[in-house]
């Protein structure tokens, strides 16, 4: 997406085991946009604003609802669906806190899916005073830095992990094309019923969702870098059962089909924070 400029900042060391990453992005047309963001089943913090001082993002809309009066300032859920934001015409600049999985747990102390889709605005999640700290600043870097001291409070404050769902997610990550459900219950020694509840609770879907939204972001990152001149390669190498299926996740995850992607792969952006599209 050459219209817009993206950097994507590691965490400090110490937010790292909940942190992904941050990533800023700029844009600086006068041409209102259309942005299909494919989900990664990460939650986030979002500070965005037009050249105006206001929103730069007009409405998001899912397959079965549109949103509007988005705010300048927010929290949302993992997003399990894909998703189109529709932005103002004219130059704006965002700043995102890509938050692992488990974040909303182990940092806020919530469970998981009692958010999912939605989004909360400072108030609802003890944010005014950052708010305030984000609108003075005048650099990224500034604005990086109040965000950060923000989440080390909430860190301290919290303390509440499940260290088990924090271990699957790596195990998951790291076993991408071919894990399942019962490769974690038979590692990790629990029962079925115990990892849906738990990982719902800590995660905000059920371990089989967020599998297949894993697969699919690797997906998206193969038919990206062009290593791959045929979309059955791809699907052989995360263990589809066959390119029928394949197809099917990735249109059920991002609007249109993996031909299409590869065909607009200039339009095509992917990231440590996710995938997306004009």
């Amino acid at each position: 997406m050459s219209t817009f400029n993206f950097t994507v900042l590691p965490p400090p060391e110490s937010l790292k085991r909940d942190i992904e990453c941050f990533r800023i992005t700029t844009y600086q047309g006068y041409e209102s946009l259309d942005v299909k963001v494919c989900p990664k089943g990460f939650p986030g913090i979002v500070y965005q604003i037009a050249v105006d001082g206001l929103s730069a993002i007009d409405s998001i809309s899912v397959r079965t609802a549109q949103i509007s009066n988005i705010p300048s300032f927010f929290l949302h859920g993992q997003g399990s669906e894909p998703s189109i934001m529709r932005f103002k015409n004219k130059p704006f600049s965002s700043i995102q806190v890509v938050l692992k999985p488990h974040a909303l747990y182990s940092l806020f102390g919530w469970e998981a899916n009692s958010l999912h889709q939605g989004f909360l605005l400072s108030g609802q999640f003890g944010a005014i005073e950052l708010e305030n700290q984000l609108k003075s600043a005048s650099t990224d870097e500034e604005r990086t830095s109040y965000l950060c001291t923000f989440l080390k409070k909430k860190m301290e404050g919290t303390n509440k992990r499940d260290e088990l769902i924090e271990q699957t997610l790596e195990f998951i990550r790291e076993r991408v094309s071919s894990i399942s459900v019962k490769d974690i219950v038979a590692a990790f020694h629990i029962s079925e019923r115990q990892l849906q509840k738990r990982f719902s609770r800590v995660v905000g879907m059920s371990p089989q969702l967020y599998i297949r939204i894993v697969r699919i972001n690797e997906a998206l990152q193969m038919m990206k870098s062009g290593g791959f001149e045929r979309l059955v390669d791809i699907a052989c190498a995360l263990n589809y059962f066959d390119q029928s299926h394949f197809i099917r996740d990735i249109k059920a995850f991002s609007w249109v089909s993996p031909k299409s992607i590869m065909m607009k792969v200039s339009e095509f952006h992917s990231d440590e924070a996710g995938a997306s599209y004009l």
